[in-house]
């Protein structure tokens, strides 16, 4: 790929704006969209910003319109995004399962809400984990990043067109509204950058874009490398399943990234993802002795100790413990070998996450040898640290019964 330019500005910016620059630097020339909360900002920056990038906009009438309309961008030769929350992302669905058996490189922007269904326009969640992974029917791998920053909805948006266009797939920025709706000080890059389409082995679909006199068809049905439909011959279509999902299974190693924070020496890890691994992180802190007495007297069990006199051991003893943070941000595919990796001599995984307790399945399927403590908050509301606090020192077995 080539870069016009490497200078950074710093600016301050909302998540959901951050979005929309990250995009346009990526070289998103078309978007389509429907104003849907907490997602709207970025439909409202690109209205402006696309026409005078040299793209287009549309208002669409709807969810499903969106996603229709950027496949048929991208295969009119521009790279395409639409942005959306849970109940315009169920309306995606088909479209999704059409760009995968298309071969399609689009982005598509989810910033939860509470659900189901209309739910909670102005709370968040992480309610659309499992979605975002098996929305539409059929086998098909997809990429999914979730970011937990300012800084990270541009990076990761730009990282997001990268591997659409280098795997020819739909490619989900599984966002929250917390992460969308918060302002931070972030750098962003001056220029656009030059991603290029690749075609990876795996790769069955026609690849040229439209208008360059390929005679090629853009099939929903299974199909070979020119278009042509092979669905009635078993042996073929069985191939071509295997490829959509192999290029991703096969390339994890190159797609799926996660961050760790104080693991050298943990005993226990907790792992989170999108906005929570932010009071996930200052939990750590907190636990590993870099703590503010404003906050750490309101959790439960700190609390009871001080009043049971207990101050004195904790200020001495309390930084002893052994606490890490695997932060996900390619939380699909799932990052198998890097968790393992991140937690080999850990015994106890928390699992916290805004809905009911869903990736932490998955965390259990691949540390069997660990305790896996789901840590499930539904209502709209982000964990706070000392709530995570708490169940650090639970599983350390600093609770009331630990110190009578």
């Amino acid at each position: 790929m080539d870069v016009k330019s490497e200078k950074r500005n710093e600016v301050v910016l909302q998540g959901n704006e951050a979005c929309a620059k990250g995009a346009l630097y990526a070289g998103c020339r078309f978007f389509a969209g429907y104003p849907i909360t907490p997602s709207t900002e970025i439909i409202e920056m690109l209205a402006g910003e696309m026409q005078r990038a040299g793209g287009a906009f549309i208002q669409m009438e709807d969810e499903i319109g969106s996603a229709c309309a950027i496949i048929g961008a991208r295969w009119g030769g521009s790279k395409a995004m639409t942005a959306t929350s849970g109940p315009g992302y169920t309306l995606m669905q088909e479209a999704i399962g059409f760009a995968a058996v298309t071969e399609t490189p689009i982005v598509i922007v989810n910033v939860q809400r509470g659900g189901p269904s209309t739910g909670q326009p102005t709370r968040s969640s992480q309610q659309d984990i499992y979605q975002a992974r098996y929305g539409s029917h059929g086998d098909y791998e997809i990429i999914v990043l979730s970011p937990s920053s300012v800084q990270e909805m541009y990076d990761f948006t730009i990282r997001a067109f990268e591997l659409a266009e280098q795997f020819r797939t739909p490619v989900i920025l599984l966002s929250d509204e917390v992460v969308g709706h918060m302002r931070e000080k972030i750098f962003i890059r001056e220029g656009s950058e030059v991603i290029k389409s690749e075609k990876h082995r795996y790769v069955v679909s026609p690849q040229e874009d439209f208008f360059k006199g390929a005679n090629t068809t853009v099939e929903g049905q299974l199909h070979d490398e020119r278009g042509r439909r092979i669905g009635h011959i078993a042996t073929k279509s069985g191939d071509f399943i295997y490829n959509i999902n192999k290029k991703i299974r096969d390339n994890i190693d190159s797609i799926a990234s996660i961050d760790t924070y104080c693991m050298e020496d943990a005993d226990v890890a907790i792992v989170a993802y999108g906005s929570v691994a932010r009071p996930a992180l200052n939990a750590v802190k907190h636990a590993r002795g870099i703590r503010d007495d404003r906050i750490l007297p309101k959790t439960r069990i700190i609390r009871d100790l001080f009043k049971r006199g207990f101050s004195k051991t904790l200020k001495t003893d309390y930084s002893h413990l052994k606490v890490g943070l695997v932060k996900i941000n390619t939380v699909w595919p799932f990052p198998e070998e890097l968790l393992r990796q991140a937690t080999g001599n850990v015994d106890t995984v928390i699992v916290p996450e805004m809905n009911i307790g869903k990736y932490s399945r998955e965390i259990e399927r691949v540390l069997k040898d660990k305790l896996v403590v789901p840590m499930a908050k539904c209502g709209g509301e982000i964990h706070t640290p000392t709530e995570i606090l708490d169940k650090i020192l639970e599983v350390s077995g600093l609770d009331e019964e630990a110190v009578k």
